[in-house]
C-alpha cells in the first residue's frame, strides 16, 4: 500500500514497510522524485493497476493498493529478462580516469575520502542486515530483499579492498 499525504510528502507502506524503511530499504538502490512518482500512480489508477482510497478521517490521505491486474503486471514485469546494464554515474572514478600522473596528490585525498563513504555506507548496511535479518525466517520471509541487502554489502566490501590497494601502491 502507498500512502500520499500532499505533494511533497510520500509515506509508504508496501509490502509490509514504513516510508522510512521504504525510503532506507528501496532508497539504498532505486531514486525517484516525486515530479517522478505522482504522475505514475496517476497512470497506474487509470491503467487499474492499483486502486486509490481516502483515509475517512482524513481525505487528503491516500492508500494505494495493486489490484489483481496490478499483481500481473507486476509478476510479468518481474519476468521480462534484463538484457543491458544500468549506467551508473560515478563521479570518483570520473574524476579518477582523468587523472594522468600517478603521482598526482589528488589521488590519494580522492581515494581516502571515498574510502570514508564506503566505510560508513557498508557499516550503515551491516547494521540493516542485523536488525532486518538476524534469523533465517526473517530472511526466507524476506529473500529478495535479503539478496539486494547481501549483494550490496559484497559490492562495497569489493570496493573498499581495492581502494585499500591502491592505497599501498
Amino acid at each position: 500500500m502507498l500512502i500520499v499525504k500532499s505533494p511533497g510528502w510520500i509515506y509508504v507502506q508496501l509490502w509490509g514497510l514504513t516510508s522510512v524503511q521504504f525510503k532506507n530499504e528501496i532508497g539504498e538502490f532505486w531514486k525517484a522524485s516525486h515530479s517522478q512518482i505522482y504522475p505514475e500512480l496517476k497512470k497506474m489508477v487509470e491503467d487499474d493497476w492499483i486502486k486509490q482510497t481516502s483515509d475517512s478521517n482524513n481525505e487528503k490521505e491516500k492508500y494505494y493498493h495493486l489490484t489483481n491486474l496490478g499483481k500481473e503486471k507486476l509478476n510479468s514485469w518481474i519476468d521480462i529478462p534484463i538484457t543491458a546494464l544500468p549506467v551508473v554515474e560515478d563521479l570518483f572514478s570520473l574524476k579518477l580516469f582523468f587523472i594522468q600522473d600517478p603521482y598526482d596528490p589528488r589521488i590519494s585525498t580522492l581515494v581516502n575520502k571515498q574510502l570514508n563513504l564506503l566505510e560508513e555506507q557498508l557499516d550503515h548496511l551491516n547494521d540493516r542486515e542485523k536488525m532486518l535479518f538476524n534469523t533465517q525466517e526473517k530472511r526466507s520471509k524476506n529473500y529478495g530483499h535479503y539478496l539486494i541487502l547481501e549483494r550490496a554489502i559484497s559490492r562495497l566490501d569489493n570496493q573498499i579492498k581495492w581502494l585499500k590497494t591502491i592505497k599501498q601502491r
